[in-house]
């Protein structure tokens, strides 16, 4: 049964995947022996627009981070999807604001990820402590002026896995529902026994597991993007994620762990057939939508509204998909509409309900 809002006469809707921007703000609450690992707001060459984080000599984050509310409504009309958001509402200095836009996009509860982490900010383990703590004591801030529907999931430092555990348990008082983390982590993917004790620890917090798009390779960026470039995010972003369930579900992770529940948001769902189809050949037996990897192995994907919803759950049944807007990107996943797009969709109600509310509800705890 889907939960319910507090309007019981209609459902909890929950946007699976939004966003927010990060500012000077976040951060404020790095400490004083700290200071010299502030990531600086820099513009490069290609214009003012490009604007990226600056950590240790690295870019960081998304340039479309600093784009202004002009830029933004420009940005609607080239892609033929809303993106608009205001610019308080983005970078959550106006929570009111964003709260007021939710309400009117029919959205009860956000679930907030990080944007710089696109990439490898750091690779030095005690700038990666600080900047991921005083990115979750913002979030932490954020939460508690929320009234309850700004929840988040949680950045760790992977470098060093006894200040992750430290952060995971913070994160859970203080509003978190799970642990953001990268498919692949410089030559790790997130299948390899190195990430157990994140595992282990989400299971005792109760934390869901997320593999948002992001790539922490440095190498293997430059490798699927090539050295001619017009790959986009597609090859370096995209398909890392899908390659990171496929090998969650060929070595049974989630049987490690069946406390566990893990969402593989942003990357489409339109692939998860073919992951489907592979590991049947590769494991010599047939998945029906009532009994297949996806469902026993408490794993969920985003989907989007040109996704062929109805041809995906007849691989995976109607419990694995959830929906997001991207709240706060300009990127080909964004789309502040998506959920009143979603409604009009001509597919099973039951089906909507599910995707829009009790599917992510169990995804994140809520």
């Amino acid at each position: 049964m889907a939960p319910e809002s507090s309007d019981s006469t209609r459902l909890m809707v929950i946007d699976a995947d939004a966003h927010v921007i990060e500012t000077d703000q976040t951060w404020n609450y790095l400490r004083d022996s700290e200071t010299k690992y502030r990531p600086q707001f820099i513009s490069t060459d290609s214009g003012p627009r490009h604007r990226y984080w600056l950590v240790n000599g690295r870019l960081s984050g998304l340039p479309s981070a600093a784009s202004s509310d002009e830029d933004i409504e420009i940005r609607s009309t080239k892609a033929l999807r809303n993106v608009s958001v205001d610019s308080k509402a983005r970078k959550m200095e106006d929570i009111d604001l964003r709260l007021a836009h939710m309400t009117k996009l029919g959205i009860d509860i956000q679930v907030l990820h990080n944007s710089i982490w696109i990439h490898q900010v750091t690779n030095l383990p005690e700038a990666e402590v600080a900047l991921s703590r005083s990115w979750n004591r913002w979030l932490a801030e954020i939460w508690e002026q929320g009234d309850g529907r700004l929840r988040w999931t949680c950045v760790v430092p992977v470098l060093d896995l006894k200040a992750a555990a430290e952060e995971m348990r913070f994160s859970k008082e203080h509003g978190a529902v799970g642990v953001c983390l990268k498919p692949y982590e410089t030559g790790l993917m997130m299948v390899d026994p190195y990430f157990f004790p994140i595992y282990e620890l989400a299971q005792e917090l109760d934390l869901s597991v997320i593999a948002h798009i992001a790539n922490g390779d440095p190498e293997l960026v430059r490798t699927l993007e090539t050295r001619y470039g017009g790959t986009d995010g597609f090859s370096s972003l995209r398909v890392p994620t899908m390659l990171s369930c496929y090998g969650l579900l060929r070595k049974n992770i989630p049987e490690l762990f069946p406390g566990v529940r893990w969402g593989f948001v942003e990357a489409s769902a339109q692939w998860v057939p073919w992951v489907a189809n592979e590991l049947q050949r590769r494991n010599d037996y047939e998945f029906t939508a009532e009994n297949n990897p996806f469902k026993n192995g408490n794993v969920y994907v985003t989907t989007q509204t040109n996704d062929d919803i109805e041809y995906i759950t007849r691989y995976v049944g109607d419990d694995v998909l959830v929906i997001g807007t991207d709240y706060g990107h300009l990127d080909p996943s964004s789309d502040v509409d998506a959920i009143s797009k979603f409604r009009t969709l001509d597919i099973n109600e039951d089906l909507k309900d599910k995707i829009l509310s009790s599917n992510p509800a169990r995804l994140y705890g809520i």
